[in-house]
């Protein structure tokens, strides 16, 4: 999948690691994503990249708005 087809913001599936992510921005060859729930981007190979699908993003909704609550009482996001 080429860069162009994938924004930031863009919800993806790095197949690699098969863990979702953000598409933050691009850096040479690679794409940077962010995990849903927050914290350090890595770098994805954009062959190894796929859109996240309905229930892929219904799920990572559902872990983000968790990880917002927890850290909104205190906990760590």
């Amino acid at each position: 999948m080429s860069h162009e087809e994938l924004p930031p913001g863009t919800l993806v599936v790095d197949t690699q690691r098969n863990k979702p992510g953000y598409v933050m921005g691009h850096e040479g060859p690679y794409l940077q994503l962010r995990p849903v729930t927050g914290g350090r981007e890595w770098d994805a190979n954009p062959d190894r990249v796929r859109r996240a699908d309905d229930e892929e993003r219904l799920k990572a909704m559902q872990e983000r708005t968790r990880a917002l609550n927890a850290a909104s009482r205190g906990g760590i996001l």
